[in-house]
């Protein structure tokens, strides 16, 4: 039994596929030196209030650098509890949260700073009467789970 045109054309595919994949992967540049003024900062309005994208690429010795700063309004969640794989900074600038931790809910003021471990359940509201805004740093790397 000899390799048909069929077999051969689906075996093109797959090589030309896998081919494709890897330059696509390869054409997201790793993130250098980089400076993010925040007067510059694009401002996103959202439900729950604004966000302020900076990055989201590899790095030399990250498979992923996501930073974003959200402003969140009075009295509301930025998501309900929840985990992922990936771990996450949160620094408080301004305002008043409540964060879920460890099981436990912890009231933070400015310049606290909250550490998400991998696949911890945590959440993250505003208790204050004024506008909270947070820095968030969270990254992947080749040790992080995959769920």
């Amino acid at each position: 039994m000899g390799i048909t045109i069929r077999d051969a054309s689906v075996a093109l595919g797959a090589m030309l596929c896998t081919c494709a994949l890897g330059a696509l992967a390869q054409t997201q540049q790793r993130l250098g030196p980089a400076v993010w003024a925040w007067d510059k900062l694009a401002v996103e309005k959202t439900q729950i209030g604004a966000i302020r994208t900076l990055v989201r690429q590899p790095t030399a010795t990250l498979d992923e650098l996501e930073m974003h700063v959200t402003t969140l309004n009075p009295g509301l969640s930025s998501h309900p509890p929840h985990q992922h794989p990936n771990e996450e900074l949160v620094i408080l600038d301004s305002g008043t949260v409540e964060t879920l931790s460890a099981g436990a809910r912890h009231r933070l003021g400015p310049g606290s700073v909250i550490f998400n471990a991998s696949n911890a359940p945590h959440a993250l509201r505003n208790v204050g009467d004024t506008p909270a805004t947070y820095h968030v740093i969270n990254w992947k790397t080749a040790a992080t789970p995959s769920n």
